[in-house]
């Protein structure tokens, strides 16, 4: 039941909501959605050192996120957050974001 209120939720778009998950990596996507510290430093390594996009983990989803919103997560790498934006297709547009526990 789970699964089919998730993929619900993603089959609409361009609505604002919130959502839970984690800031990753395009390269490495849900490999780092626990919050670990090793996790953390490898996000970080690979967007600032590498130029990897990040990206929005919900459960076994990894969203893109705009080109606009990025700013807005760069002191989130590697963390649990809520973000509250909107959802256009896969990618999120970021409203705010804020540390979650």
């Amino acid at each position: 039941m789970k699964k089919i209120a998730m993929l619900g939720l993603f089959a609409m778009s361009a609505f604002a909501a919130s959502w839970t998950g984690y800031i990753s990596d395009a390269g490495c996507g849900a490999k780092h959605a626990d919050g670990s510290e090793k996790s953390m430093n490898c996000v970080k390594g690979c967007v600032k050192g590498k130029g990897a996009a990040p990206v929005f983990v919900v459960g076994d989803k990894v969203l893109k996120i705009d080109e606009a919103s990025k700013a807005k997560v760069m002191d989130h790498l590697g963390q649990k957050v809520t973000i509250d934006g909107s959802l256009n297709g896969e990618t999120v547009s970021v409203d705010s974001v804020k540390a979650a526990h």
